[in-house]
């Protein structure tokens, strides 16, 4: 197996630990940002304000997805962050007690609070810029889905997110002390012989297929589509795929004595608000909050201030210094028109020379 850990070093005594975790969680980060910015400028606007909105939303999507994996565990029965509220850091050469809730580094991610707590982060942040929130979601719609496939490799690197044993030739082993309770007995579940389904790896392959259809989808009909058509599009095939996946999932806390999984009936729910949101946005179902929805979007006019005469003359003189072709600003001069009709005494027939004009006659000497 693939160890966790690409590398680690210690700094004053504070030991640096690079995880792959990490490293691909932020690779699918950067990779759905850099996408977002190419759909929002093929839709008219400024695709460089994702980064300045990366500020704010990753930290605090980070923060949301652990919080809700947290609240999550405690749901399936897990008393590990109740009895283990704290845990020990050493900065420098004294030993702190750190939240465990907190602590990233020890894994535990999930994909819908970064959804949640992110999205809040984005919707005040573009509002106070500002910018058309459905021209953003459209734009970061399927993004979100191919970060999240680009990370999920790290789960089969950290040997969590399994299913149920299977037989499939595709079903992966996992080593005993990252087996959950149920599996955990090895005279009934030996490690060489016992296989689990890949449920990130099927995710993954949804989240992809999904990605590849929703930009199928936005220049197949590009014209017909109209803001939040593809946002709505990406909540109902996302939380379809996901409900599909929490089948496989014996991990996820259950409502009750169900089957159902408060992932699974958030997955569910998040297809019904797509599926409602399609039907209205297309004029299938007439909802009073909607009457208002634009049939546009909203670009944001960004005015361009001209340049200093001085500063522009500065500019072109350097531009000519360095070989480039430059045409320098011309002053246009107002012309007096004047008629163009000419009288006959002055106009030549067509066809013939106009006769020369006589000289004047010699003056003669008069003799006295």
């Amino acid at each position: 197996m693939i160890d966790p850990v690409i590398f680690s070093f210690k700094l004053f005594n504070l030991e640096i630990v690079l995880r792959w975790y990490g490293v691909l969680v932020m690779l699918g980060a950067v990779a759905g940002a850099v996408w977002a910015e190419r759909e929002i400028k093929r839709r008219g606007e400024n695709g460089e304000v994702i980064w300045d909105a990366m500020i704010w939303v990753l930290p605090i999507g980070i923060l949301g997805a652990r919080l809700w994996y947290v609240v999550n565990n405690i749901f399936s029965g897990s008393r590990y962050f109740i009895d283990n509220p704290f845990t020990q850091i050493t900065l420098f050469t004294w030993e702190i007690a750190f939240p465990t809730v907190l602590a990233v580094w020890e894994g535990g991610l999930h994909f819908f609070g970064g959804l949640l707590f992110g999205g809040v982060v984005l919707f005040f942040f573009l509002k106070k810029n500002g910018m058309d929130v459905w021209l953003f979601l459209d734009a970061l719609a399927p993004a979100t889905l191919l970060g999240q496939a680009l990370a999920r490799p790290a789960n089969f690197i950290n040997q969590e997110l399994y299913g149920q044993p299977t037989q499939l030739p595709w079903g992966i082993s996992i080593e005993a002390n990252h087996r959950l309770a149920q599996f955990a007995d090895l005279s009934q579940f030996p490690v060489e012989t016992t296989r689990f389904h890949p449920t990130f790896a099927y995710e993954m392959i949804l989240n992809i297929l999904i990605v590849l259809l929703l930009w199928w989808l936005s220049r197949r009909y590009e014209d017909e589509l109209k803001p939040g058509a593809l946002f709505s599009a990406w909540l109902l095939m996302a939380g379809l795929s996901r409900t599909f996946i929490e089948f496989f999932r014996p991990d996820q806390a259950r409502i009750g004595d169900t089957f159902v999984s408060y992932t699974m009936a958030v997955s569910f729910g998040m297809a019904v608000v797509g599926a409602i949101m399609l039907l209205v946005r297309f004029g299938k179902v007439q909802l009073a909050m909607a009457e208002g929805w634009e049939e546009e979007y909203q670009v944001k006019q960004v005015e361009q201030k001209p340049r200093p005469r001085v500063r522009a003359y500065a500019e072109d003189v350097s531009d000519m210094d360095n070989g480039m072709a430059v045409s320098a600003p011309v002053k246009r001069k107002t012309v007096a028109k004047t008629s163009t009709k000419k009288t006959a005494a002055t106009a030549p027939s067509k066809g013939k020379k106009a006769p020369a004009a006589k000289k004047p006659a010699p003056k003669r000497k008069v003799e006295k």
